[in-house]
């Protein structure tokens, strides 16, 4: 396809528990994906999304998952957004659309998702997220004489963080806090934690309340992106860890800004979120 700028594409704005993406068929255009996540991720002016998810031929897999972040940096796995991706792959036909389940290649390795149908749409899915990674190289952190951080101390002005950190296919850092997450000032300190030098590629930073043995409340500052309404693989970091605690039961929900996912972990087995699928609208983008 050509660049030139009276050149439109098809996109299709979709979102999980609030966390929103354009997603676009990407099957037979030769674009700089980074560069349009950031135009079409404009919540000015472009069409406002926390990212950007492309969808492709797998060799592996059923389909092939590309997603950006708004920065335009790529992400590994998106929880939310793989939900939407599949009822977005049966939309264009990537995926058939009497599948019990689907295979979706990632940045992180193949998932399995599972659909959930009502009235002939797919309102939900869930997802097999894999085996939750706590090993310095896994997530990856640098910290000497440490190959797993649990309940660490971080200092960030004058504040100390007891930090936990994992892999869910992308980086992240939890912290249960005492006082309500609604008080705690996330916009300011997300981007430092984010960026902190102990973790080379960046980290996802979720801060949360144990409500009950079943409620988890959580807030996020996803890395690339800022706040956002949800995160799913976060909401799995965030299970885990009250989980690996003993805080909470072993199937719990997690309360986000945008809506409610289901998490369940049995430790040393995988990890399933169960979570919303809903499609916004559906439009022509002009490229600049």
């Amino acid at each position: 396809m050509n660049s030139e700028s009276n050149t439109t594409i098809e996109f299709t704005k979709m979102h999980g528990a609030g966390n929103d993406y354009v997603f676009i068929d990407g099957r037979n255009l030769n674009l700089n994906w980074s560069s349009l996540s950031v135009s079409i991720s404009d919540r000015h002016f472009g069409v406002g999304s926390d990212g950007l998810i492309v969808a492709l031929q797998s060799e592996d897999a059923d389909i092939k998952m590309q997603m950006y972040n708004l920065d335009g940096s790529e992400g590994k796995m998106c929880g939310n957004g793989i939900r939407c991706f599949v009822s977005f792959g049966v939309k264009i036909g990537l995926l058939a659309k009497d599948s019990d389940t689907y295979l979706v290649e990632t940045a992180s390795g193949i998932l399995e998702v599972t659909p959930i149908w009502e009235h002939a749409q797919m309102v939900a899915a869930s997802v097999n997220m894999g085996q939750p990674r706590f090993r310095s190289s896994d997530v990856p952190f640098k910290l000497k004489g440490y190959d797993t951080l649990q309940d660490h101390y971080l200092e960030i002005e004058e504040q100390h963080f007891a930090i936990s950190a994992l892999s869910m296919g992308n980086p992240h850092a939890v912290t249960v806090l005492e006082t309500p997450i609604n008080d705690f000032d996330l916009a300011h300190i997300g981007p430092i934690i984010e960026k902190h030098s102990i973790f080379p590629e960046q980290v996802n930073f979720e801060i949360i309340n144990i409500l009950s043995r079943d409620l988890i409340d959580l807030k996020v500052w996803e890395r690339g992106s800022g706040q956002t309404l949800a995160c799913g693989t976060g909401a799995c970091a965030a299970a885990v860890i009250a989980i690996k605690k003993g805080l909470v039961n072993n199937k719990v929900t997690v309360k986000l800004p945008g809506g409610d996912l289901e998490i369940h972990w049995e430790p040393g087995s995988d990890v399933y979120m169960k979570g919303p699928i809903a499609t916004t609208f559906e439009g022509k983008y002009r490229l600049n």
